[in-house]
């Protein structure tokens, strides 16, 4: 972006200036800046130049001619002469959107489903599906704004996200980032809840209520204001969907990576509480039976607690990327199912 602005800079100061508007002008070609030529002039480019990110073969060059009709064609390509190797990776991203938009729609319709079941009939109006009702509620918003922001910042291929800056692409990712918000702090609840049911047996819990509805809601809703301010006013550029000014994401990243951590001591707790009652002489059964039942009671606690994202919780963001998207979005998407 930076070599971008440079170079149409560049070309407004040659287009002010008379004296320098013969032969060919400074132009950028979408990878990199052609520098003003003079007619008859031909300029080649190493691949060297081009992001090392971008292509395999630095040691290939592109030529270009200046004629009185201006700039020729690129001879070869850069995809020719540099060996671009976006394919793969290009494959590999269209893959994950695959799986991601089948488990989210998938999940979308098991948790209609579910809250549905849960607000019709009677039977199950309590503390512990009211909760439920508001995981699964911010899982909805969490499946929906995935498939919001991928509408808004990509809908148009030919246009490049990274140089939007719109409102709509804007509070499209503000909206995501607070349906994660939101998701993850409701887990952070279900933990709460459940550790609460386990060790204090007799105690009227719907009380607790509407302080978890305060974690759950109140909390995301305040860190998003705070992050909405500090991007507004500090680094407003592009759809803010970027992690560049390390302090800003960890407005994001901070409360997450403790609710998170707080949820692991919960659940290591939750399985010490479930080991003591199997181990408890009320219970019947073999000692195969019992650590059938812990282990599947520590499988359901797994995706419940959302304690698969602790896999990448304290890495920095540029650590394994690709397991990261397959963790976050591939699995992630069907965590509801795995509950």
């Amino acid at each position: 972006m930076k070599a971008q602005e440079s170079c149409i800079h560049t070309r407004r100061q040659e287009g002010r200036n008379r004296s320098a508007r013969t032969g060919c002008r400074t132009e950028w070609d979408e990878i990199r800046c052609w520098s003003q030529a003079e007619v008859g002039q031909i300029i080649n480019v190493s691949c060297s130049d081009v992001s090392q990110g971008l292509v395999s073969n630095t040691q290939g060059y592109i030529f270009r001619n200046c004629t009185k009709d201006g700039w020729t064609e690129l001879y070869p390509t850069y995809e020719e002469a540099c060996e671009f190797e976006t394919g793969s990776e290009t494959t590999y991203f269209y893959t994950i959107s695959q799986v991601y938009t089948a488990g989210y729609a998938t999940s979308l319709v098991s948790l209609i489903s579910a809250i549905f079941v849960f607000t019709v009939f009677r039977k199950f109006h309590c503390t512990r599906n009211y909760i439920h009702i508001n995981l699964f509620s911010s899982f909805i918003l969490r499946a929906s704004s995935v498939f919001i922001k991928d509408g808004v910042l990509f809908a148009d291929e030919n246009l490049d996200h990274c140089f939007m800056s719109t409102t709509a692409c804007k509070s499209a990712v503000a909206f995501f980032q607070f349906s994660i918000l939101a998701n993850y702090f409701w887990l952070l609840v279900e933990g709460m809840y459940l550790q609460t049911l386990l060790a204090l047996t007799f105690v009227s819990h719907m009380k607790y209520f509407w302080w978890y509805t305060l974690i759950g809601w109140g909390l995301p809703t305040t860190i998003l204001l705070v992050w909405v301010l500090t991007r507004n006013f500090y680094d407003n550029w592009g759809c803010w969907d970027d992690t560049d000014v390390a302090f800003i994401w960890w407005i994001i990243k901070g409360p997450i990576t403790a609710s998170l951590l707080v949820n692991f001591i919960i659940f290591i707790n939750v399985i010490r509480i479930l080991v003591q009652k199997l181990k408890s002489p009320g219970v019947g059964g073999h000692d195969t039976g019992h650590f059938m039942r812990l282990a599947k009671s520590t499988l359901f606690l797994i995706p419940l607690f959302g304690m698969h994202y602790m896999v990448f919780a304290f890495l920095p963001e540029n650590t394994g990327e690709e397991a990261r998207i397959f963790i976050e979005l591939g699995l992630g998407s069907f965590q509801v199912g795995a509950g």
